[in-house]
C-alpha cells in the first residue's frame, strides 16, 4: 500500500497523487474504491493522464485501491469534515455502488473525480483543485495587468520626458 498514512474505512475520501494533479476515489471496503475515471485515467500514466481534460465522458468504476493507485502515493483525506457533515458510511457506499458502471458527464472544471467523491461523502459537489487553479489564474491575470499598467506608465513618462527635452 504505497504511501498509505491511515487504513481507509468505508466512506473515506482517498487522494491519489498523480503527476501534476490528484485523482480522487472513495473507499467502499475490502480494499476497493469507487472512482470517476475518464478513459486516460490510468495509474502510472504520468502526463498522459492529463489528457483527461480533453474528454467529456467518464465511467464510474469499482476497483482495488492498489490497482487504482498503482505506484502513486495516496492518503485518506476527509478534508471537509469540519465544514460539512459527512453522510453515514453505509449511505455513501450504497450510493457509490449504485453508480458503478454508469457513464457520466466529465468536465475538468465542474464534474471531475473530486467533485464526484465530495458529492458522495458530503452531498456537495466541489473541487479544491479547480478552485485553486482558478484563483491562481486570477491572481496571475491581476499581476500581469498591474505589470502592464506599470510598464505603460513608465513608457508614457519616458516618452513625455523625451518630448520635453526636444
Amino acid at each position: 500500500m504505497a504511501g498509505a498514512q491511515a487504513k481507509p474505512r468505508p466512506g473515506d475520501l482517498i487522494e491519489i497523487f498523480r503527476f501534476g494533479y490528484e485523482h480522487w476515489a472513495i473507499c467502499v471496503g475490502d480494499g476497493y474504491v469507487v472512482h470517476l475515471a475518464p478513459p486516460s485515467e490510468i495509474a502510472g500514466a504520468g502526463a498522459a493522464s492529463l489528457m483527461s481534460a480533453l474528454t467529456d465522458k467518464a465511467i464510474v468504476k469499482r476497483e482495488l485501491l492498489s490497482v487504482v493507485a498503482g505506484r502513486d502515493k495516496y492518503r485518506v483525506n476527509n478534508k471537509h469534515d469540519k465544514k460539512y457533515s459527512p453522510l453515514p458510511p453505509s449511505k455513501i457506499v450504497q450510493q457509490a455502488e449504485e453508480l458503478v458502471g454508469q457513464e457520466m458527464l466529465y468536465k475538468l472544471t465542474s464534474d471531475n473525480c473530486e467533485h464526484f467523491v465530495n458529492e458522495l461523502r458530503y452531498g456537495v459537489s466541489r473541487s479544491d483543485q479547480v478552485t485553486s487553479a482558478v484563483t491562481a489564474v486570477g491572481v496571475s491575470a491581476v499581476v500581469l495587468a498591474v505589470g502592464l499598467g506599470i510598464a505603460g506608465l513608465i513608457g508614457s513618462l519616458l516618452d513625455r520626458d523625451k518630448r520635453e527635452k526636444q
